[in-house]
Formats: C-alpha cells, sequence, structure tokens
C-alpha cells in the first residue's frame, strides 16, 4: 500500500513540475533564434563585399570612404576589399576567398572582365547577388553599373582634348590595360568623336599604350612617344593615371603649352598638371558615390525588388545615380565630373 501511495505522490508531483514549465514567460523559456528586426527594411541584415582594382590607388581609397560612410549611416554590413597592387589573379584570389566567408552580395570593379568571369560564375552559382562596375556587358554579373554612358564620357574627353590642342595635330590613347573594358570604349568613342568632329586632328599610327594603371609607366611612355612623334600635341587617358603622367613628361622636357594631356583624373593626384596647364582638364566621377551606388544596387536586389530596377529608377541620396537607364543588365547614371584649374579645390580627393 505504501508502495502504490509512493508512485502516485511521484507521478502527482511530475504533472504539477509539468504544468508550472508551460505557464512559464516568453524571458524564462529557452531562448529561439532571434527575428532581426530590420529585415524587411535591409539594414543590417546583408553582408555585402566590395571589390576594388587596387587598395594602395588613391582612387580605390576615396571609393571606400564611400562604402564605409553607407555602412555607417544605414547599417549595411558593407566593406571593401582588394588587391594590394593592380594585379587581375590577386584581386580573383580575394573573390575566391570572400565567397567562401557566407556573404550575400558582391559588388566588383574587375581589372580583367574577362577573366573574372569564372570566379563570378562561382559566386552566382552559391546564390550571391553580382554587382559589377566598368564592366558593361559582363554576362556573368546580375547588374553592371556605370556611372555615366560610356561612349558620351569618351566623347566628352575628346572635346576637351581638342578644346586644348586647337583642334589640330596628332595624339594618343592610353589605357590601363588593353582587356580593360570600360577604358577601351571611353578611347574608342574618344576616336570616333574625333574622326566625326576634329578632322584637323588624327592618332598617331600606335598602338593603344598601355599604362597598367601605373602613373611611372604612363610617364616613361610618354617621354618615349614624344621622342618617336616629335611633332605629337596631345595625350588622352583612360586610367586615372595616364593623363597626369604624360603631363609630367610634358613639363620636364619643356613642352608645356605645346602638348597636352586629357584624361580621367582625380585632383589629388593630377592636381600638379592642372595648375602647370600640361593636363588642362581631367574627368572623373566620384568612386565614394559609385561604391554607395552599387551597394544600394545589390540591396534592391536581395530585398527581391528587380521590378523596381528599371529605367527612371533613382537611388535615393547618391547624387548623379538618379533617373537611371536600365538596358538589360546595363545601368547608367548621369555623374559625369569636369574638374579643372579652378574648381579643383571643391573636390577633396
Amino acid at each position: 500500500m505504501k508502495k502504490l501511495l509512493s508512485v502516485v505522490l511521484v507521478l502527482v508531483l511530475a504533472i504539477s513540475l509539468l504544468g508550472c514549465s508551460s505557464n512559464n514567460s516568453p524571458s524564462e523559456q529557452a531562448p529561439s533564434k532571434q527575428t532581426n528586426q530590420n529585415a524587411s527594411e535591409g539594414k543590417d541584415t546583408y553582408k555585402i563585399a566590395c571589390v576594388v582594382k587596387d587598395m594602395s590607388d588613391p582612387w580605390f581609397l576615396r571609393y571606400k570612404v564611400g562604402v564605409d560612410q553607407l555602412a555607417q549611416d544605414s547599417g549595411i554590413d558593407c566593406y571593401v576589399k582588394g588587391p594590394s597592387k593592380t594585379d587581375s589573379a590577386e584581386q580573383i584570389q580575394v573573390i575566391e576567398t570572400l565567397i567562401e566567408q557566407d556573404i550575400d552580395a558582391l559588388c566588383v570593379v574587375p581589372i580583367d572582365p574577362e577573366a573574372c568571369k569564372t570566379v563570378l560564375q562561382k559566386a552566382k552559382d552559391k546564390g550571391i547577388v553580382i554587382i559589377t562596375h566598368e564592366a558593361e556587358g559582363n554576362d556573368v554579373c546580375d547588374y553592371d553599373l556605370e556611372a555615366f554612358n560610356n561612349e558620351e564620357y569618351g566623347s566628352k574627353m575628346m572635346d576637351k582634348l581638342a578644346e586644348a590642342m586647337g583642334e589640330t595635330g596628332p595624339y594618343v590613347t592610353m589605357v590601363a590595360f588593353l582587356s580593360s573594358t570600360s577604358h577601351n570604349q571611353w578611347m574608342d568613342a574618344a576616336v570616333a568623336r574625333q574622326e566625326e568632329a576634329y578632322p584637323e586632328m588624327s592618332l598617331v599610327p600606335e598602338k593603344r599604350i598601355e599604362c597598367e594603371d601605373n602613373m611611372d609607366m604612363a610617364y616613361n611612355k610618354a617621354k618615349e612617344i614624344i621622342k618617336k612623334y616629335p611633332d605629337i600635341k596631345g595625350f588622352i587617358g583612360a586610367s586615372s593615371y595616364d593623363a597626369p603622367g604624360a603631363a609630367k613628361a610634358i613639363d620636364e622636357l619643356g613642352m608645356t603649352g605645346k602638348i597636352f594631356a586629357i584624361g580621367t583624373g582625380v585632383p589629388s593626384v593630377s592636381g600638379p598638371y592642372l595648375k602647370s596647364g600640361s593636363n588642362p582638364a581631367v574627368l572623373c566621377w566620384d568612386p565614394a558615390l559609385a561604391g554607395q551606388a552599387q551597394v544600394k544596387l545589390a540591396v534592391l536586389c536581395l530585398q527581391d525588388k528587380r521590378d523596381d530596377i528599371k529605367t527612371g529608377l533613382t537611388l535615393e541620396g547618391i547624387a548623379g545615380y538618379d533617373n537611371l537607364v536600365v538596358d538589360g543588365k546595363n545601368i547608367y547614371g548621369h555623374a559625369v565630373l569636369i574638374i579643372d584649374e579652378d574648381n579643383m579645390g571643391d573636390y577633396d580627393f
């Protein structure tokens, strides 16, 4: 009898404890996986890696400033990585490492778009959103975002060079790499503009000069061109180091005011030559804003808002990326800057 009573008491106690457990407050229950309250806003739920061409280049240091500022302001987990020098194989290795780190999107400025295709496809196969920049026509990305129409940019460069040269004389074209998609588009457009509008100017019978995004190389090759073509009057360059490198050679050879260099550039590099007149103007876009625009476009993709990515789209708060033109995977802004001695103080990059 005592044994039976003991069993009954144990059963009653167990049922009582079970009832107490079921009535615990949420804070007393075992913790469950938290749901991010900002998930619907996309503020701190996405991990977005941005890969640039060269982490030591002032251009991409400025790009990093923009991405870091966006991360601070928005809560998006976005950051910048890149090779220590402009080396395509090293950049591809950076991408390889990142896609093993549980990222949601990659924003890439490829050194060699063709060489990057395999690793970007690997990322895409893992479900990673791919947004490229300076790689128009890339068929692996989700979207390629350009700061402007590339043909218009090249034409504007030629207009500035023609103005400096008095619309007469021979000139030469320069790029970072012969495999650089956007650089060659700009130079092709510049040459086409010259042939259309400036018949007294002529392209020298020289292959497009490749300077590997290196100012010293641009400087040395410019000196070689001036020696080989004594009547040369102009250099037009795609890389941000081409025009200042050529301008340095022009100044050192005492040809300031007789030969001119125009191209992509930033005041922090081209400043001395904007002042001397050997590099009368540089064209560019703000890389800080380009980085922010890439990230915001990636977020739209991650939020499943691709229907919003169409002509007329405005990326709020990013100057030059309003009323975008969308053509398939290619997206174009209106962010061209033309900087000369008079306005160079307005730009801190």
